[in-house]
Parts: structure tokens; C-alpha cells; sequence
């Protein structure tokens, strides 16, 4: 509910009360009970609110019978998020990213739009009024505004790809930042890069992906790519949405997963950003956790020590992106984690045919020594980095290559 009111600020709305309910599953036509409702409903009175927000996703018929009731607005937590994406998306790409999450949100919604025009039509069943005339049209329209969005964003996709492809033969590491939103991303950015990224103390502050170059102690150059904050709940098709930025994360070597450790959620916030890795299939990537903002820690108080207690990762690095503080460990900690990571194990993998991507991925990170195309997949034996490893792990294969052979070139991008 603290996060709620957050959000309701980072929307420039005023709090001016909250309500809370215990209940073994949500009322199925108003969210909570008869006496609750009642009891928001006195509120009006002595708060005089004009919005209410719901801290979940409500039903398009829980949605209408609230608003009917107390006769104001009624938001749930998916359509604040969504108007706060609005309100920070800048880029083309961003924009597009939103308005299609928005309008899938809406669709089944519409309906609650018509009601007063649905209440002309005249006659039983077969007999259509104005209201669903409208609606049928605005069904129709949004649909193809859906379907005009995912072309386009499916040629940004292309595009996006393209660069990833440069990148790639340029055979420069890119690291993802990644963790809860507001828990200091963009200003770790910019204090390894010495960057003017945009960073402020709200929630979801930024949301189009930077990439900036930072050196490690050796002189080695890397990429540092800024994704977009996860939260508690995030909208499914927010995460749809975004999933070709969100694919910035597979394109990394490394993640740096960044925690706030002064947060009294930190570990719920820990296990949010991990399960949102995970949905986007990145859970086994090689991560360092940067315990950020111990500069609002007591001096008595040991970070790593406070990160056990909370049932973190072992391997964490404490930081202040703030004050500067610990960055030179952490760069160390990065070049460290590189060179781990980089190191060419020895497989033998059976892909089979609908997972042709990672044979391509064979090809371009690792080294390919034989090939054989069978009946049930390809059979490759060859060298491939730590760190793709888990991509790999149920297509592992015992002995050497069998088939159809084919001996190729080594390479190594």
C-alpha cells in the first residue's frame, strides 16, 4: 500500500487516505464487501476524493460496479502503472511500447465506456441500440491500432537486432542493469560512466533502454545497458510489451542486479527482480548483486552482513552511486566476473529443430568443431563461454558427434 501511494505520487495524485481489507479472495462484483464499500463510500464525505485506486487488477465488471457505486474514478494498479509509462516513455519505440499495452488493457474494458448510449436500445434479444453499434466500431478500431503497433514495433525489433548484430562482431561485452524501480540504476550508470542520464527519486523515473561505455581497471572497454525498473505486480502486458527492450538482458554477459539495501522490502524487492529474470528466461545468467545507497546505513550497520540476514546472493558488491563510493571495487568486481565467465568449456548439445536460435548462437559466441544434422536435431560439439552455458543445459549430450558431419571452421565472436 506504501508502494500504492508512491505511485499515486509519481501520477501527481494527492493521497489523502487509504483503506484496507482482510478477505479469503476478492468480492466477485465489488472487489471488497458490502460494509467496506459502504464505509468508502462515507469517506467521500470527509475526504472528499475524487479518484479511488485499487491495489490490484480489477475485472471490467468488478471496475463498473465500483465506479457506479461511489460515482468517482476508479483506477487499479495496472492502469496507474500504465499512465505513469505514458507519462515517461520519450522515445518512438517507448511510446509504442505503451500505447499497445494500454490498448490491450482497455479492449475488453470498452464496454463500461457505452453504457449510457446502451441503455436506448429498445426490444429483446437480436435488436441492436447505439451504444453497441459504437462499440462494435471502437472494438474494431482499437484491434487494428493493435495490430498496426505490432508491426511497427516489430520493425524497431528488426532494427534493434541489427545493432545487437554490430555489436556482437565488434566482440564488446555488454553488462544490463537491472532491479526494482527507484533502486538507483540510472544513477549507478552514471557514476561508472560519468554519463547525465535522467535520475530521480521516483518510480519508474526512466524507461528507454541507454547504453553507455564504460573502461574496466585493465583498459578493457564494455557496455552498460540501463533497463527499465521492475515492480511488485508489473502488468503482464506491460512485460509483453517491453520484452524486445527487456531483450537487452540476454544480450548481456553479465547482469548487475541493483538493490536498494536501505529498503525495508529489500528482499521482497530481490525476489521480484528474479522472478521477472525468469520469465524472461535470464535467471541463470551470471549476476553480481551491487547492494546500493549504504550511504544511508548506520556505520555500525555491515552491509554484506545485512545482505545474509535478508537471504541474498553470496556475491555482493556494496556501493554508494551517490557518493562514489565502493565503484572501484565494484569495476574490479565486473573485470573479475568477465574473465570467469568467458572461459570456453567443452560441450556436446542435441538441439533440436524448433530451438534453431541457439545453434546461431552456437555459431556466433562459441566454437563449433562438428556439426551433424540427424533426424531429431543437430548435434554440435564444440567450445562455448560460461556464461551461456544454462542456455544449453537440457540439450547436453554424452560422446562424440554422430551423422551426418560436418567439420567447420573454429569461430569465435
Amino acid at each position: 500500500m506504501e508502494e500504492l501511494a508512491q505511485l499515486a505520487e509519481t501520477a501527481d495524485l494527492q493521497v489523502v487516505g487509504a483503506v484496507t481489507q482482510r478477505l479469503d479472495h476478492p468480492n466477485g462484483k465489488h472487489y471488497v464487501g458490502a460494509g467496506k464499500l459502504a464505509e468508502i463510500k462515507m469517506l467521500r464525505e470527509q475526504l472528499a476524493y475524487d479518484v479511488v485506486l485499487v491495489n490490484d487488477e480489477l475485472s471490467p465488471a468488478q471496475l463498473r460496479n465500483l465506479e457506479d457505486e461511489l460515482q468517482v474514478k476508479v483506477l487499479d494498479r495496472t492502469a496507474l502503472i500504465l499512465d505513469i509509462f505514458a507519462r515517461r516513455a520519450h522515445t518512438h519505440e517507448g511510446r509504442l511500447q505503451v500505447e499497445l499495452a494500454q490498448l490491450e488493457y482497455r479492449l475488453p474494458r470498452l464496454t463500461r465506456m457505452w453504457t449510457h448510449l446502451s441503455r436506448q436500445a429498445v426490444g429483446g434479444v437480436g435488436l441492436r441500440g447505439p451504444g453497441e453499434t459504437q462499440l462494435e466500431i471502437d472494438r474494431r478500431q482499437a484491434r487494428q491500432r493493435i495490430a498496426l503497433i505490432r508491426r511497427q514495433l516489430a520493425e524497431v525489433h528488426q532494427h534493434r537486432e541489427r545493432y545487437r548484430q554490430r555489436r556482437r562482431q565488434n566482440q564488446i561485452p555488454v553488462i544490463a542493469l537491472v532491479g526494482y524501480t527507484n533502486a538507483g540504476k540510472s544513477t549507478l550508470l552514471n557514476a561508472l560512466a560519468g554519463s547525465h542520464v535522467l535520475a530521480e527519486d521516483k518510480l519508474f523515473a526512466t524507461l528507454d533502454p541507454t547504453t553507455r561505455r564504460i573502461t574496466l581497471p585493465s583498459g578493457r572497454e564494455v557496455l552498460v545497458t540501463d533497463t527499465v525498473g521492475f515492480i511488485h505486480k508489473l502488468p503482464t502486458m506491460l512485460v509483453a510489451a517491453f520484452r524486445a527492450t527487456l531483450e537487452e538482458i540476454l544480450e548481456a554477459r553479465l547482469v548487475l542486479h541493483v538493490l536498494d539495501i536501505t529498503h525495508p522490502k529489500a528482499a521482497e524487492q530481490a525476489a521480484t527482480v528474479s522472478r521477472v529474470l525468469a520469465e524472461l528466461g535470464a535467471e541463470h545468467y551470471p549476476t553480481l548483486t551491487v547492494l546500493n545507497k549504504i550511504d544511508r546505513l548506520g556505520e555500525d550497520v555491515d552491509p554484506i552482513q545485512l545482505a545474509q540476514e535478508l537471504g541474498l546472493q553470496p556475491d555482493v558488491v556494496p556501493v554508494s552511486a551517490l557518493s562514489g563510493a565502493g565503484l572501484s571495487l565494484l569495476r574490479q568486481r565486473i573485470e573479475e566476473t568477465l574473465t570467469r565467465v568467458e572461459r570456453l568449456t567443452p560441450v556436446s548439445v542435441l538441439v533440436p529443430f524448433h530451438a534453431s536460435d541457439l545453434v546461431a548462437l552456437f555459431h556466433e559466441r562459441g566454437q563449433v568443431e562438428e556439426i551433424a544434422y540427424q533426424h531429431n536435431g543437430v548435434h554440435i560439439r564444440g567450445r562455448l563461454p560460461a556464461y551461456l552455458a544454462p542456455r544449453f543445459a537440457r540439450y547436453l549430450q554424452t560422446g562424440s558427434v554422430r551423422g551426418s558431419t560436418l567439420r567447420v571452421e573454429d569461430r569465435f565472436r
